[in-house]
């Protein structure tokens, strides 16, 4: 269990923001997922789009590692909210 205090969603919105507040990853998600933007913006708090970003971040662990440094957690924490916010859409 994560040791921090945000809830997953929380979490992952915090790294949704760092994502796209980095050109190049932000480019890269919105190409990979094929996401817009305006779509981005209507489904920003959809616990589908947010561990498939964070599932996202996990395929490549230099953006995992600086997103979690951005946003004062562990990589550990962002794949346990992942896996939280999976098991709470099944």
């Amino acid at each position: 269990m994560r040791k921090n205090h945000n809830d997953p969603i929380t979490l992952a919105l915090g790294a949704l923001a760092a994502t796209l507040g980095d050109p190049r990853r932000a480019h890269r998600f919105l190409d990979l997922t094929g996401i817009g933007t305006e779509e981005l913006k209507t489904r920003a708090a959809d616990p589908a789009l947010l561990a498939a970003l964070l599932r996202f971040l996990e395929a490549y662990e230099p953006d995992l590692i600086a997103v979690a440094e951005a946003l004062g957690c562990k990589a550990q924490d962002l794949v346990e909210a992942r896996a939280e916010i999976e098991e709470g859409s099944a």
